[in-house]
């Protein structure tokens, strides 16, 4: 069924997946790849950086580097503002922890936390 919408030319496809899983088998990914495979109609979220273990980070994917999206060739590929219309890459995210949700921290309160662990974690800075 996902098929039927990933394989259309006009569809955007949301990769997600977690940070604390193997990223070059994710089936998101694997999929994505599949339909798309130059990248150029998916975006990868990458979920739970928060959650991966201590000395390792996603940073390489989440500048492009590992697992490409939308790559380009040439000069082009130098030009910051084509780069930043035109190439979609992945997002990285921290999202709230199930005791978050049970101890009903509101979504203002889950945006600060996030904020604070990419400006705090070294890898992110």
């Amino acid at each position: 069924m996902i098929l039927t919408y990933v394989t259309r030319e006009n569809c955007l496809i949301l990769a997600v997946t977690s940070a604390n899983t193997d990223l070059a088998t994710s089936d998101a990914l694997k999929l994505a790849k599949e339909v798309d495979p130059a990248g150029q109609r998916t975006i990868g979220v990458i979920t739970k950086l928060d959650l991966m273990d201590e000395g390792t980070d996603a940073r390489e994917i989440l500048e492009n580097r590992l697992l490409p999206l939308r790559r380009g060739t040439g000069e082009r590929m130098m030009d910051v503002q084509f780069l930043s219309a035109h190439c979609l890459g992945y997002i990285g995210v921290v999202n709230r922890s199930q005791k978050d949700i049970d101890g009903r921290k509101d979504i203002p309160s889950a945006l600060e936390a996030e904020r604070r662990f990419f400006f705090s974690h070294p890898s992110y800075r």
